[in-house]
């Protein structure tokens, strides 16, 4: 056997190696999707109802239910543990999420995270008039206050895995978490900024800022079935 084969051997089986471990951790993940899945729409054994029953048929959110389809994984995640441990308080998600198993609450977080994020409405032109439009992409600077799209991206997209989407959210839904940061009643969030930012919205700045948001949503895109998915 020449140096070459014999140098070549350990590579081929390195790539091979490499190969096998990509496939295992890609079945892993659609296996932890399917079981989110099942989670999202039938519940679990230790009596945590369907999330659709409260989210939406699509995760879509509504009223005081925000969207959970779109958003980010590891922020899902980190808001399911929060409720479990109580350090975000919510009288209906708390004992859900602590019936969950981390197993559950991470596969249930990748679900909603795998599915396609809703058409966004396009953006409106932020005008003083528009008190939503204007503090959301201009904020107010006489008070220090930035603009939610420098952290939440043009139009309330969504920026990394820290920065949720914000376009499409019910208004009562980020109506009442502005108010809970400003009562700090809810954890800071991302480099603690939020409590310091709701404390600078008046009652009137909450309702502009969550009505605008809402507004650049759509109907989220139909899920399919899993029999659809089978053919």
């Amino acid at each position: 056997m020449s140096g070459h084969e014999r140098m070549g051997r350990p590579m081929r089986v390195a790539i091979a190696a490499a190969a096998l471990l990509g496939w295992v951790g890609a079945w892993g993940a659609d296996a932890s999707i399917a079981t989110g899945r099942q989670t999202a729409e039938r519940g679990t054994a230790s009596g945590v109802p369907a999330c659709t029953s409260c989210h939406g048929t699509h995760g879509e959110g509504s009223g005081a239910f925000p969207r959970l389809v779109g958003t980010g994984q590891a922020y899902l995640l980190e808001q399911i543990d929060a409720f479990g441990t109580g350090s975000r308080q919510n009288p209906i998600m708390q004992p859900f999420a602590q019936k969950m198993t981390p197993a559950e609450r991470a596969a249930t977080a990748a679900y909603f995270a795998s599915l396609p994020a809703p058409p966004r409405a396009s953006d409106k032109d932020a005008t003083p008039a528009d008190a939503g439009a204007w503090l959301a992409n201009r904020g107010r600077w006489a008070d220090q206050l930035p603009a939610c799209a420098q952290c939440h991206g043009p139009g309330g997209s969504g920026v990394g895995t820290n920065f949720p989407p914000l376009a499409g959210q019910p208004a009562e839904y980020i109506a009442a978490q502005l108010k809970a940061w400003r009562a700090g009643t809810r954890p800071p969030g991302p480099l603690a900024l939020m409590q310091d930012v709701a404390k600078k919205l008046t009652d009137a700045d909450v309702t502009a800022v969550s009505t605008y948001y809402a507004g650049l949503g759509a109907t989220a895109k139909p899920v399919a079935t899993s029999k659809e998915q089978r053919r």
